[in-house]
């Protein structure tokens, strides 16, 4: 209990040049390795940026870690991201593995309450998605995606025919067969 308000001058300082240092190191490899990296999360994404958290956490608190150390972890957390969506966008295996598709919840204002328990999402959050979108009836909708980030989209009207942004949609009725035309 000794030492828990305060450690030494040399741990202060020692926390605040490697927090900087760790910070620039880590703010130098997202930006080299561009947008996609701090883009909209998907699962894949969201498990490197806890990585990133818990490494910079190590660096800043853990006095046996260097700071060189510490980058070098941060380089490879974000080249290892940077290497899989690089692979993800030019092979549709490694696509499929790292990611997920988009489902549809709703079709023609038929709600897929299996597949909503499924995918663990509540009426109300596709209530305050429609509410956002200025919808007063789901039964109005033609169609509800979850998306790969977990983002919801509304969609009130969809053409007769299948279209390109719905192309890789998965689409089930309640017989969990897939729906012919979708």
């Amino acid at each position: 209990m000794e030492n828990l308000f305060f450690n030494s001058w040399e741990s202060i300082i020692r926390i605040i040049i490697s927090t900087v240092m760790a910070y620039i190191a880590m703010v130098f490899f997202l930006r080299i390795t561009g947008k996609r990296t701090l883009s909209k999360m998907n699962a894949f994404d969201f498990v490197i940026t806890v990585a990133l958290g818990s490494s910079l956490a190590t660096v800043v608190l853990n006095k046996s870690v260097p700071i060189l150390n510490g980058a070098a972890a941060f380089f490879m957390l974000i080249g290892l991201q940077f290497l899989i969506t690089w692979l993800s966008v030019r092979n549709p295996a490694i696509k499929k593995m790292v990611t997920s598709r988009p489902t549809l919840l709703l079709y023609k204002g038929e709600i897929f309450e299996d597949i909503i328990r499924k995918e663990r999402i509540t009426m109300e959050e596709l209530y305050v998605s429609a509410r956002s979108k200025g919808i007063p009836r789901l039964s109005d909708l033609d169609a509800i995606v979850l998306e790969t980030t977990g983002d919801i989209t509304i969609i009130p009207q969809l053409p007769a025919q299948r279209t390109e942004t719905m192309s890789d949609v998965e689409y089930y009725n309640k017989e969990n067969a897939k729906i012919e035309g979708y």
